[in-house]
């Protein structure tokens, strides 16, 4: 889970030192960085790359490529600690969405939970004054489609692969950051290809560490490490682009993450 935490890390901390080349372009080349080793391992363990549920893949692909498209765009305007923060509420938005689609039942404490973390979230907007206000709303929408995602993902279960899936999603994301990417491309300049491209590359390796942790025995005690993604992102930004976080922003986003961990650790 540490290692994950790093690998997106270094990916957010990259997309924030891109964002000049816009939102479409970054789209773009990270999924076309992780294409090659998710069309390596369907090809090299022969797995039907289409997979079996086409229209939910389609969907699944569709909302992950705007949640990655609303985040990457809003990196533009928010200091890259609060935009990973705030992006983390998706969990949330995951739930509420399941409430009404899949049937599952929320107890009441959980909603505590949920307001202690838009509690947070409200403390980060209000006593942060580098908040932009339509960052925030970029950031926001990026949760929700996120937390559509989780529950595309429940819905497709273990009919089709893993890999599968998130094939689907680099090969939308491709398409359609390649078309938003046509009227406004920025041509890279010597190591700036590589630094495009290993987007794809830390991406993917945060995504196969992660789910290595889940797949562990002990998911109930490393679960918490995913939000140490935060503390690094925003450590990184102070001392790569001057970030500075208000007292009471800090605050918020102490609370976002202990009702996230709260909610994960009381469903669990």
């Amino acid at each position: 889970m540490l290692l994950s935490a790093v690998s997106f890390t270094a990916m957010n901390l990259l997309v924030k030192y891109l964002s000049h080349f816009g939102g479409g372009q970054l789209v773009f080349f990270r999924a076309f960085g992780s294409l090659f080793f998710t069309m390596s391992y369907l090809l090299w363990h022969k797995i039907p790359i289409l997979g079996n549920q086409k229209p939910l893949l389609i969907y699944r692909g569709l909302a992950g490529v705007t949640s990655m498209g609303l985040f990457f765009m809003s990196v533009d305007y928010l200091p890259i600690g609060s935009a990973v923060s705030l992006r983390y509420i998706a969990p949330i938005f995951a739930t509420i969405m399941a409430v009404f689609f899949l049937r599952e039942l929320v107890k009441p404490i959980q909603w505590l939970f949920f307001l202690m973390t838009f509690g947070g979230v409200l403390m980060i907007k209000g006593f942060d004054p580098n908040i932009d206000a339509v960052g925030l709303l970029l950031v926001l929408g990026s949760a929700l489609f996120s937390g559509v995602v989780y529950v595309l993902i429940n819905k497709i279960g273990h009919r089709d692969h893993p890999v599968v899936i998130v094939n689907y999603f680099m090969w939308i994301s491709v398409v359609v950051g390649g078309v938003f990417s046509i009227y406004s491309w920025t041509t890279p300049v010597g190591i700036e290809w590589w630094l495009l491209l290993s987007l794809g590359v830390f991406g993917y390796f945060g995504q196969l560490f992660m789910t290595k942790a889940f797949q562990s025995q002990a998911t109930n005690k490393i679960v918490s490490l995913k939000y140490v993604e935060v503390i690094i992102t925003m450590t990184a930004g102070v001392f790569w682009f001057g970030d500075a976080y208000p007292l009471l922003s800090l605050v918020g986003t102490l609370l976002v993450i202990t009702g996230l961990i709260l909610n994960i650790w009381y469903r669990r």
